[in-house]
């Protein structure tokens, strides 16, 4: 039987929890696969809040501005896709109803949003806009629940009129890693432990989101046990194998090349969203992109290689 141990555990920010865990003694190569099932669970598969629409009175598009607002409605979209939520389990899937009415000049954070019950902030001094006279900010928030990383082009579809869509960020899990060691608990070279390293955006502390991601592959493996005895075996080496396929690079989203936040960014300006996308341009293309340098050219097509072992089109 295998142990969890959690070598280290720190809180560098309200928005910033890391672990360390040690795993095992597993046989030889088990903990690879252990370790890329848990990974890609934590970081895809686990459920969180986030405001996916906006109205703002009087703005009917998002390349507007407002008077007495230092920021643009674009400005204001992006500072609100950072607002960070923690819901409760029991919350419904339907979408919940939040407001800000803001007119003394001054700087709006998250903490003037009025959030129902159900719904908290994780940090409350996240940065919205500042006004600089006589303004009247007032905007309703659309929050719902959801998996992975949503752009707005795919909400906007369900946003009511007059609602601008706002990319949404439902992963409570920023980044994961994790190697293999020989085991400390035993001489023999055939038992290894799985190090694993977790950092969460503080709605979820990573205790929490390692037990939803062992929960969720117990119920998934589950599923494939035959109960029955009398299962016709012909049927089952009848049955054609499905070949394999690789996710498309369409649904793999840029958040897996773990790219510094300038190059992240100034990909995200460009709306390139996917991986699929950033394969339609040259790294000289890249180089066209608003306060993306050499660097960060060079960083895009290093990890690209990496991690997919693709590079960009000549």
């Amino acid at each position: 039987m295998f142990q969890v141990q959690c070598l280290q555990s720190k809180e560098r920010s309200a928005t910033e929890f890391y672990s360390k865990y040690s795993i095992g003694p597993f046989a030889k190569g088990q903990s690879t696969t252990i370790g890329n099932a848990l990974r890609r669970v934590l970081l895809s598969n686990l459920k969180g809040f986030s405001i996916i629409g906006v109205r703002i009175f009087g703005i009917n598009h998002e390349f507007s501005t407002i008077p007495n607002v230092r920021e643009d409605v674009v400005d204001i979209l992006l500072n609100l896709k950072q607002i960070i939520l923690k819901g409760t389990p029991e919350q419904k899937n339907e979408p919940i109803l939040a407001r800000l009415n803001a007119t003394e000049p001054g700087i709006v954070t998250a903490n003037n949003i009025e959030l129902p019950d159900t719904v908290t902030l994780v940090d409350e001094q996240q940065y919205i806009a500042s006004l600089t006279g006589n303004a009247n900010l007032k905007m309703e928030f659309l929050i719902a629940q959801g998996q992975n990383y949503v752009v707005s082009d795919k909400s906007e579809a369900i946003l009511p009129e007059g609602f601008l869509g706002v990319d949404a960020v439902f992963m409570p899990v920023t980044k994961v890693n994790f190697f293999v060691e020989t085991s400390r608990s035993s001489k023999s070279s055939e038992l290894e432990s799985l190090i694993l390293e977790i950092w969460t955006n503080g709605s979820v502390n990573p205790d929490e989101a390692l037990s939803f991601s062992a929960e969720l592959l117990e119920n998934t493996f589950g599923m494939l046990k035959i109960t029955e005895p009398s299962l016709n075996l012909s049927t089952i080496e009848d049955t054609p194998l499905i070949e394999e396929k690789s996710e498309p690079l369409e649904t793999v989203f840029i958040e897996e090349l773990e790219l510094s936040v300038r190059a992240y960014n100034c990909l995200k300006r460009a709306n390139v969203h996917t991986i699929s996308d950033l394969l339609q341009y040259s790294s000289e293309d890249l180089l066209e992109f608003k306060n993306f340098g050499q660097k960060s050219a060079d960083e895009v097509c290093e990890n690209l290689k990496n991690r997919f072992d693709l590079d960009l089109r000549k």
